[in-house]
């Protein structure tokens, strides 16, 4: 998959209209593989952000990937740095179909009038929704979910919305624009906060050992993140992962920062 997202010729079908920078629906093809559906998102397309360098947005998703498939959050479509039509960008594995019966994604966050939260669902926030009345968003209480929370607070995810993750036709959840991320100053923002202050399940521990020994300096993974993430990026990824082991719970949402991003769908 990653072969072919990389060399594959990059074909561009349409534009995502309602992306903050330029999303490009297309796919990539090689001549012993089906084409694969994919999400390309050239660097020139970025907006410029007042807290992120401009440029390295494509370069976060890769890492966000990288750390996902290594360490067994499985997470994150396959993703790349390449070169396409309008330049260098990330290419993303397409996940689901909207116009395509059986490939729909389910969401895992939503929001619910008073008192219609479903069981098996934890409430996060308050609001009111258009027509005046209170509101509540919720997201699920599943242990896949959970485990993305813990890998938000990793990479330092400041834009979890709740479209920015779902499940596919079979069930796996996925997700999706981790691209603002890495940042060498505290900024989660996320939805998914129905575990604050809890322990930290003993999987997600041992992942996060394992993130630990593999960021070591002289590691194979820190040469890595070198290539896609600035140096003090990288140190602060360090931090996290050993305050995340010695505290061993979920954060909390944190005084300074706006917790929940806007929108929060």
């Amino acid at each position: 998959m990653l072969r072919q997202l990389a060399e594959g010729e990059l074909t561009v079908l349409g534009r995502v209209s309602t992306a903050s920078n330029v999303a490009l629906l297309g796919h990539v093809t090689l001549p012993d593989a089906d084409p694969v559906r994919v999400m390309y998102k050239p660097i020139r397309g970025e907006q410029p952000l007042w807290d992120f360098p401009h440029g390295t947005l494509a370069e976060r998703e890769a890492a966000s990937y990288l750390l996902s498939a290594t360490y067994g959050w499985d997470l994150v479509p396959p993703t790349v740095v390449r070169d396409g039509p309008y330049g260098p960008g990330s290419v993303q594995r397409w996940i689901g179909d909207p116009l395509v019966p059986g490939a729909e994604l389910t969401d895992v966050v939503d929001v619910f009038a008073v008192g219609a939260v479903p069981d098996g669902w934890l409430t996060v926030a308050a609001g009111e929704g258009r027509g005046g009345h209170d509101v509540l968003v919720a997201h699920e209480d599943a242990a896949d979910l959970r485990s993305m929370a813990v890998f938000d607070a990793v990479i330092n995810n400041s834009d979890r919305k709740g479209s920015h993750c779902a499940r596919d036709a079979g069930g796996r959840l996925w997700g999706f624009d981790q691209a603002v991320t890495f940042h060498e100053e505290p900024k989660l923002r996320t939805v998914l906060w129905g575990w604050a202050g809890m322990p930290v399940p003993k999987l997600d521990l041992d992942r996060l050992a394992a993130l630990g020994e593999g960021l070591a300096p002289s590691g194979r993974l820190s040469d890595e993140l070198a290539t896609l993430l600035p140096a003090l990026d990288v140190v602060a990824l360090r931090r996290r992962v050993r305050t995340l082991l010695a505290q061993g719970k979920h954060p909390e949402p944190a005084p300074g920062w706006p917790s929940i991003p806007w929108p929060a769908l």
